[in-house]
């Protein structure tokens, strides 16, 4: 990005102009990495968890008061959530393609002692036909693709729900992009509840859901910087 300096009434401003060539090749490399299995397989080969390994608060709030049952978790990543579904009672079922991530989460179950309660299976949820009818909770936690690669995979996610299951999805919300902390810095990678429930309600498809709450939540991170606000979206579900 081309910037440059000029000064007002004593004052230093930076005035940035328009995104270059270069500012959009690297905004395009944000969606293939985002899409990449080696580039996943790389940053989960760190030695140290590269997110916490504690559960995301949304999760431990919207799933703490739900009768113990089956539980899908997609996208799992180092499985920090699957393994304090785990904690709670529940058999859970965590799916993700790197096989990097896989090795973390399944030394972090069986670190904690529930390895026996997780089974981790390592699939590329654009091609991964979940069990048909099957689970009491599904989640989708931070899974940040472009929205056409994320359509599939959230009418999988809902009809692998048995009647009266919840399905439970936390993204970064496009808000973050200009207001917010952290999360993916490109807007095809970010996606609203509004998108995300026209498509699990979408008529023609046959899944009957009561959208259960669908917001835009404020999420506090503390960063090496301070205390800093990330804007998610949340939409929970429930299969009727």
């Amino acid at each position: 990005m081309k910037c440059k300096i000029e000064k007002h009434n004593d004052q230093t401003v930076t005035v940035t102009n328009k995104l270059d060539e270069n500012d959009m090749v690297i905004k395009d490399d944000l969606v293939s990495r985002a899409i990449n299995k080696e580039y996943w397989n790389q940053r989960y080969a760190a030695k140290e968890y590269i997110w916490t390994v504690s559960a995301n608060q949304f999760l431990v709030a919207e799933t703490v008061d739900l009768p113990i049952g089956r539980a899908l978790e997609l996208a799992t990543g180092e499985g920090r959530n699957a393994v304090w579904l785990a904690e709670q009672g529940w058999s859970v079922c965590a799916i993700d393609y790197s096989e990097q991530a896989i090795e973390k989460a399944e030394f972090l179950a069986e670190s904690k002692g529930v390895l026996n309660r997780v089974k981790f299976k390592i699939e590329d949820l654009n091609e991964y036909q979940p069990e048909y009818g099957q689970f009491d909770l599904v989640t989708l936690i931070y899974l940040q693709l472009p929205f056409e690669r994320m359509k599939s995979i959230l009418q999988n996610a809902v009809k692998s729900l048995k009647s009266g299951g919840i399905f439970l999805l936390i993204a970064h919300d496009p808000k973050n992009l200009i207001d917010g902390f952290g999360g993916p810095q490109h807007p095809e990678l970010l996606y609203t509840k509004e998108q995300v429930i026209n498509v699990i309600s979408d008529l023609v498809f046959s899944e009957a859901i009561e959208i259960v709450k669908a917001e835009q939540v404020e999420r506090l991170v503390n960063s090496y910087s301070g205390n800093k606000i990330a804007f998610d979206c949340l939409v929970k579900a429930k299969k009727l």
